[in-house]
C-alpha cells in the first residue's frame, strides 16, 4: 500500500468517525428537544391562559411542553419563530393562526417536513393542512353577546361597538356576527364602531371619546375583545355609579377579574366566557396522540371548546361549565375525533 493510500484511508476513517460524532450528537440533542411546543403569539392574558392549560396538560400526562411567546401577533412573526424551531428539530407545534390565509404556507411546510401541527384559538383558511382547530365558535360567542345586549336593551337602542386588533383572524367574524345581530332587530342601531385598538389605555381612551362624542345617544356598548372588555368595564362601572347617570348597558368577553367584580356589584351586566385553558389543553392532548400513531377521522375538524354567557346570576359558578366542557371533550378524542394506530 502506498504512503498515499494510507493517508487517504485515513482521513476516510477519520471523517466517518466525525459524521458518526455529528450524527450522534443530532440525535441526543433531537431526544432532549420537548415533544410538543405550545406557541403563544404575544404576551397577553389570554395567551397566558393557553399556556397554563399546556403545562396543566404537561404535568398531568408526563409529557413535556415547551411554551414559547413571541413579540407581536402578526402572522410574519409567528412563520419566523416556529421556522426556527422546526429548524431544531422540534416535531409536534399547536400555533394560533393569526392570519388565517397567511398560515397556509407555514402549515404546509410542518406538514411536508412530517411534523405534527395543531391550530388553536382560531380557524385556519380551508384546506389549510392541520387535522384540528381548538377554539371558541366565534361567530356564535360574538351571536350570544349581542342577542344578550339587545335583551338588556329590550330591543331599543344604539350600540357602540368595540373591536380589538384588526390583525386578529376573529376580529372580522365578531363584527360580521353582531352585525347580523343588529340586522334583526330594527329597533337596534350600531351608534358607532371603534377598532384597532390592543392595550387597555388606548381602549379607554377611544371609548371614553366616543362617549364623550356621542353624548345620550349611546345605551349599549359591546366589546369582543380581553383588554376592550376591561377597558370598557371600569369606565362604564365609573359611569353607572354616578347618580343620576343614563344607565349604559354592557356585554363584554373574556373574564378578567376586574371584570367579573364589576358584574358581581351590578355596575356592568354581562361578559362571555371562553375556554383558552382548554385551547392549550386540547391541543396539547391531541398532539400527543397524533405523535403516538392515532389517526384523525377526518380531514379537518373543528373541536369548539366552549363559551358561556356570565351575568350576576352565575358569575360565580360559570367556570365549573368551563371544565366540565373540557374534560368531556378530551374523554372524546379517542372516540369521536380519532382512530386508534393500525395495530394498535
Amino acid at each position: 500500500m502506498t504512503r498515499n493510500n494510507r493517508f487517504l484511508l485515513i482521513a476516510l476513517a477519520a471523517l466517518i468517525v466525525c459524521l458518526g460524532s455529528i450524527k450522534l450528537l443530532q440525535q441526543r440533542r433531537a431526544a432532549a428537544l420537548e415533544p410538543i411546543v405550545l406557541y403563544l403569539p404575544l404576551p397577553h392574558p389570554y395567551c397566558t391562559a393557553v399556556g397554563k392549560g399546556g403545562e396543566a396538560y404537561s404535568r398531568d400526562h408526563g409529557v413535556s411542553v415547551r411554551v414559547v411567546v413571541g413579540q407581536e401577533s402578526t402572522q410574519a412573526n409567528v412563520s419566523t419563530n416556529i421556522e426556527s424551531l422546526f429548524t431544531l428539530g422540534y416535531g409536534a407545534f399547536a400555533v394560533y393562526p393569526v392570519d388565517p390565509a397567511g398560515a397556509k404556507g407555514l402549515f404546509h411546510r410542518l406538514h411536508a417536513a412530517g411534523r405534527h401541527v395543531v391550530a388553536y384559538g382560531a380557524e385556519p383558511e380551508r384546506g389549510t393542512e392541520t387535522p384540528f382547530a381548538v377554539a371558541t365558535d366565534t361567530r356564535r360567542a360574538a351571536t350570544a353577546a349581542a342577542e344578550k345586549l339587545v335583551r338588556l336593551l329590550n330591543g331599543q337602542g344604539r350600540i357602540l361597538d368595540v373591536l380589538e386588533s384588526s390583525t386578529d383572524a376573529n376580529t372580522p367574524i365578531r363584527r360580521s356576527a353582531i352585525e347580523a345581530v343588529v340586522a334583526r332587530h330594527p329597533g337596534v342601531s350600531i351608534a358607532q364602531t371603534v377598532g384597532d385598538v390592543t392595550t387597555e389605555q388606548k381602549a379607554r381612551e377611544k371609548i371614553e371619546s366616543a362617549l364623550v362624542a356621542r353624548g345620550d345617544e349611546i345605551d349599549g356598548v359591546i366589546c369582543t375583545g380581553y383588554t376592550t372588555t376591561v377597558a370598557a368595564a371600569l369606565l362604564l362601572a365609573e359611569h353607572n355609579r354616578r347618580s343620576g347617570a343614563k344607565r349604559i348597558r354592557f356585554v363584554g368577553l373574556d373574564t378578567d377579574e376586574r371584570v367579573l367584580a364589576a358584574i358581581r356589584d351590578g355596575w356592568v351586566d354581562a361578559t362571555v366566557a371562553q375556554n383558552p385553558f382548554g385551547h392549550g389543553y386540547l391541543s396539547c392532548a391531541l398532539l400527543d396522540l397524533l405523535r403516538q400513531g392515532w389517526i384523525p377521522r377526518s380531514a379537518y375538524t373543528f373541536v369548539d371548546s366552549g363559551s358561556v354567557v356570565v351575568t350576576r346570576e352565575n358569575v360565580d359558578s360559570f367556570q365549573g361549565g368551563i371544565e366540565k366542557a373540557t374534560a368531556e371533550i378530551l374523554a372524546e378524542l379517542k372516540t369521536k375525533y380519532l382512530r386508534a394506530p393500525a395495530g394498535g
